[in-house]
């Protein structure tokens, strides 16, 4: 199969009307606060463990698509000894992974952050594939003030994501490009609108630039949101209205699929504005979940890091994972009803 196939064949498989993506790829230093909030200690085992009650949970594969690894992940096994991307993949689900490195501070730009990780990326890509991944994900983040992010920043972002989404096309592997404006903050939601437009404007023109298939990416942007400071939270309904005409301005048709990252929202807002977003009418991409806290902190809670509570957190994901694939075909209250 040739690169273009391949990307093609990817892309079909991810993007499917009423399926998201689970995001599983936290870094140790995340993972490891993720477990403290159960007191569990993050060592390799039990990640192996915990990642294993995800990936084997019946029924999955009816609402989720394809799962974003992390690069320990990616090179564990089941219980049963099958890798974990083998399993996903025999489960219907296609396996992903994180690739940048992490962010640090911009030089010469006080509070502005960039990401690390292109040196090698192509060399990395080869190993990635070998072991099953099929699709990428790169972060870039953008702190917002009265002044931030400079256009520094937002150039400099984008040109980084460019480039990683060209090395990895290259590679046969569908990238997804991920450019979260964070919500950590005081600003107003007319503040997130106005950096948010600014940042994938300056994406798409870098993807142009470095010639990346718009038809092979994913988009998994931030919502548009006030930030978590601002006396004033945003509605769902203003949520829902300033991400789409954001993203009608910024985002061609070329691309197939937009999936959101939840943010630091709760699962149920999460879910909510997703929904409402779908209700907007008909759109030119498919609006669907690449959820990670959003989908995982219900089986956290639940599995406590106890063998005999499996089941039970494999409910608990299943639950969300089927109430988001609700919300991506804009039924989430019909959904609701039935839970």
């Amino acid at each position: 199969m040739d690169t273009r196939s391949e990307l093609q064949a990817t892309i079909k498989a991810m993007v499917q009307p009423g399926k998201g993506l689970l995001a599983a790829d936290e870094s140790g230093p995340t993972i490891a606060k993720r477990f403290k909030t159960i007191g569990l200690e993050s060592s390799e085992e039990n990640r192996r463990a915990y990642r294993n009650l995800l990936l084997t949970t019946p029924g999955l594969g009816e609402f989720v698509s394809g799962v974003i690894l992390y690069e320990e992940t990616l090179g564990q096994k089941a219980d049963d000894g099958t890798p974990f991307p083998q399993l996903a993949a025999k489960n219907g689900i296609v396996p992903g992974i994180k690739v940048d490195l992490g962010k640090i501070a911009l030089a010469l730009a006080p509070g502005d952050e960039i990401t690390e990780g292109l040196d090698g990326l192509a060399r990395r890509f080869v190993d990635y594939k070998r072991q099953g991944a099929r699709f990428a994900k790169w972060r870039a983040v953008y702190n917002i003030t009265a002044s931030l992010p400079s256009r520094l920043a937002i150039e400099a972002n984008a040109d980084s994501l460019a480039r990683y989404a060209a090395i990895s096309q290259e590679a046969g592997i569908v990238p997804i490009v991920e450019p979260e404006v964070l919500m950590d903050g005081e600003h107003t939601i007319e503040r997130s609108a106005e950096v948010t437009e600014a940042v994938l404007h300056a994406v798409f023109h870098a993807l142009h630039r470095h010639r990346v298939v718009l038809e092979h990416i994913l988009l998994k942007p931030s919502m548009v949101i006030a930030g978590s400071e601002h006396a004033q939270q945003s509605s769902t309904a203003d949520i829902a209205a300033y991400t789409v005409r954001v993203l009608k301005r910024t985002v061609p048709s070329a691309v197939p699929g937009i999936v959101f990252l939840s943010g630091g929202q709760s699962p149920e807002e999460a879910t909510a504005n997703l929904d409402a977003m779908n209700r907007l009418g008909a759109l030119p991409w498919n609006l669907s979940f690449s959820y990670g806290r959003a989908l995982q902190e219900p089986p956290l809670q639940a599995w406590k890091g106890e063998r005999s509570h499996v089941e039970q957190a494999q409910q608990a994901l299943l639950k969300r994972a089927r109430l988001n694939s609700a919300a991506a075909l804009g039924k989430y209250e019909a959904a609701q009803e039935k839970s």
